[in-house]
Parts: C-alpha cells; sequence; structure tokens
C-alpha cells in the first residue's frame, strides 16, 4: 500500500471511532426517568454544613480578614487576590536608639550694594525620616517679608525673604535637627512599596542627569549579565569608585553636569559630579535613583575629610545619592566619598582602611550631615529659569544674581555644632 493511501485510511478510521464514541457517550449520559410519586419530600430540618472554604452555593468562600496589631504588624497572610500577595512581609522599621542633635546658624550681612534684593536658602528635610528630623527653625533680621515656602516637586522647602533697601540688609536663620545614621541590611526586605509617580519621577532624565543614549550604553556594559537588581547597584556603585576622580579644586559641591562627563569619557569632580554620575547610569538601566543635596555639620569617625574639624561649615556642601529596589526601599551610597578619602588623605586604592570605606558606603550614611531635598530643575518662588539643583543659598539684587558658590560674594557664612536637648 502506498504511503499516502496508509495516510488517508488512518485518518478515516480515526474520524469513524471519534463519530462512535460521541454516540455512545450521548446515549449513555441520558438521565434515567424520574419515578412518579404522589408524596411530598420532608424538608430537613438543618442545612448540611459545606466543608471549610466553600459557602452555601458550593462556591469558594471569602477569604478572612487578617488581623495586625501593634504588636504584631507582619503581614504574612495578606487576602488573597490583592497587590499586597505579590509583596514580601511589610514590618514598621524600629526607629534607631542614638540621635545627635545639631544646630545650624546661617547670617548674611549684605553690603555695598543698594535697591531690592531677594533671598532663597535651602531648608533641611520636611518630612520626618529614620535618619533625620527637623525639630524647628527660627530667623531675625531686618527683611521687609520673610517665610518658608514648600516646593511640591521634591518635597523641597525654602526660606525666602527679601528687602527693599539692601545697603544694610542683615538675616539670621538658626536651624535645629536631629540625626542619626541610616545602615542598609542586605538581610532584611521588610520595606513598604515607594508611590509609583516617586519612582516614575526618579527614572526621568534631568538638565544635566541623562537617562539614555551613552549613559544606557554605559550601563549596560557595567551590569552585563547581572540580573539582581542590588548586585547590579553594587556594580555601578563599585565602577563609578574605580573610574571618577575627586577634584577639591571645583566651587560649591561641583556642577552636577553629567552629560559633559559622558561626553568627554572623563568622570569625575565634586559630590555633585560624581554621586549624580551614579544616579544617571541607574536611571539608565532602569533603576530609579537621585541625589540627595545636603551639607555636612559635624567631624566624621571615618576619615577628618569627611567631615567639620571646626564649626564653620560654610564650604560643607556635599550630595549624597540613594538607589531604590522593592522590598528594600532606597538604599544609601557615597561614591563620591571614597574617591574624596583618597583625595584629601593620601590613601591608595589598594589600602585596607580605603577598601573598608568602600564597603561601608554602599548602604551607609554617616550622619554627620543634614539632607536638603531631592529636587532637580527647581524653579523658586518669584523666579522664572529653573536652578537644576538647590545646594546653596541663592540671591537676587539690582547688581546681578549670585548662586552661592563663593560665600563673599554673597556676604554669607554658616556655623554648625552638636547641641545637647
Amino acid at each position: 500500500m502506498k504511503r499516502r493511501d496508509f495516510l488517508a485510511s488512518a485518518a478515516a478510521l480515526s474520524l469513524l471511532a471519534s463519530e462512535a464514541w460521541a454516540a455512545k457517550k450521548t446515549t449513555t449520559s441520558k438521565p434515567p426517568p424520574a419515578k412518579a410519586t404522589t408524596a411530598k419530600a420532608k424538608p430537613s430540618a438543618k442545612p448540611t454544613p459545606k466543608p471549610s472554604g466553600r459557602n452555601l452555593h458550593g462556591k469558594p468562600a471569602a477569604a478572612a480578614p487578617v488581623a495586625h496589631t501593634a504588636d504584631d504588624p507582619v503581614i504574612e497572610k495578606p487576602p488573597q487576590g490583592t497587590s499586597a500577595t505579590r509583596l514580601p512581609p511589610v514590618k514598621a522599621p524600629e526607629p534607631p536608639s542614638e540621635w545627635r542633635t545639631y544646630e545650624i546658624i546661617t547670617t548674611v550681612n549684605l553690603k555695598n550694594r543698594s535697591g531690592p534684593s531677594r533671598l532663597w536658602l535651602p531648608l533641611p528635610l520636611n518630612q520626618d525620616t529614620l535618619f533625620q528630623r527637623t525639630l524647628g527653625h527660627s530667623w531675625e533680621g531686618n527683611a521687609n517679608s520673610a517665610s518658608m515656602r514648600r516646593l511640591p516637586d521634591g518635597d523641597l522647602e525654602v526660606f525666602h525673604c527679601e528687602w527693599s533697601d539692601s545697603s544694610n540688609a542683615k538675616l539670621q536663620l538658626k536651624t535645629v535637627v536631629t540625626t542619626a545614621d541610616r545602615h542598609f541590611d542586605v538581610t532584611k526586605r521588610t520595606v513598604a512599596p515607594e508611590r509609583d509617580d516617586i519612582l516614575r519621577r526618579n527614572l526621568h532624565a534631568s538638565q544635566l542627569i541623562p537617562n539614555d543614549g551613552l549613559a544606557h550604553q554605559l550601563g549596560e556594559r557595567i551590569v552585563g549579565r547581572i540580573k539582581d537588581p542590588v548586585a547590579q547597584g553594587k556594580a555601578v556603585y563599585d565602577w563609578v569608585v574605580d573610574n571618577s576622580i575627586y577634584d577639591p579644586s571645583l566651587p560649591g559641591g561641583g556642577t552636577g553636569d553629567v552629560r559633559r562627563q559622558l561626553i568627554r569619557g572623563e568622570y569625575g569632580g565634586r559630590s555633585t559630579d560624581i554621586n549624580g554620575l551614579f544616579v544617571a547610569i541607574c536611571r539608565a538601566i532602569g533603576i530609579p535613583a537621585r541625589c540627595v543635596y545636603g551639607q555636612r555639620v559635624g567631624p566624621s569617625r571615618l576619615f577628618r575629610s569627611l567631615g567639620l574639624s571646626s564649626n564653620d561649615a560654610t564650604r560643607s556642601q556635599h550630595v549624597r545619592a540613594e538607589f531604590y529596589i522593592p522590598g528594600y526601599g532606597w538604599i544609601p551610597v557615597d561614591p563620591s566619598d571614597v574617591r574624596r578619602a583618597i583625595a584629601m588623605e593620601g590613601l591608595s586604592d589598594r589600602e585596607s582602611k580605603l577598601l573598608s570605606l568602600r564597603k561601608v558606603l554602599f548602604g551607609v550614611w554617616e550622619m554627620n550631615w543634614v539632607a536638603f531635598n531631592v529636587g532637580v530643575d527647581v524653579t523658586l518662588p518669584g523666579k522664572n529659569a529653573p536652578l537644576p539643583f538647590l545646594l546653596l543659598p541663592q540671591l537676587e539684587s539690582s547688581t546681578g544674581d549670585d548662586n552661592g558658590t563663593d560665600p563673599a560674594a554673597v556676604q554669607y557664612s554658616i556655623s554648625a555644632r552638636r547641641i545637647e536637648l
């Protein structure tokens, strides 16, 4: 028999067999005829209880609500069908036990100026965190108007004052902040999720921090086949530490122009530049990240160059960084201070003290530093053009604008000291 004839015969037999089976199933599946009866069925006294997990109609019963108390806040078995079932257990973090309180005083004395002037000063974070709390502000001076303004983007708060005649303008702003060292524990994946709008904001590009092109190519090359997001962040951190240079000659915290670094292939600067590079690479590979702008306010227990040696904090502005991983929350890092220790302490890349510092600054912030804000492309009250970031005092007067990189030009000073309450 030819092959095609065999296949045709096999197909015909298969079709006949399936039709016969269907006919048999139809015949045998008919219910038996009901018996005629004149007696009425007696209703049962109580319905037979159904097995647990189903209701009286035989359908799955709704999951019982999970009760939790302040003593047991962990959601181990959230109701099925909710988004919480896809998240790790969430537990309220324990607040630190050791806090340090600092008094920060900004003094402004304008001279050799005339006409109206306006001044903007960055203020510490307006929301309490597990590593920082603002206890209060007070000010005195001869400004015609003075107030604190909260900007909606980036949870940023500023102090704004104006003088109609700035020939002898004076201001003293006093802020009291308490801080606690911040630690990241890789063994605890219990942090509640961040808001989606905040995560999206910290994936976007800004004026100076790109998230595509050269940044994306660099990020892909750094992480390679690494899949774990924490390990990806660590790979970016290590690469920035190994390939950037700290330049103490730059004013302020640096320019923060990451685009320029990527185009030139020359990486580094000061804290705004180095930690901004870390943030750009993280965003380019899909990890939310942000710079946190702030100021050193006390001596360091790690290295002398990473803290204040006196109460003078006028030039102690410093930027740190953090990146977000679901379950772990925002993870603190500071590759810039690793490079600063190399430049200022005269250490080599392989010294044991530096290797220890490198491990510590991935996941730890020594809080001899106060965080101001995480805002980028900031539009100050009364200004039209946005600033890339707000780290220094900003002065606008009839003689011109000053961005605070030269304290003598703006004629301001900042002092910080630890106090006991």
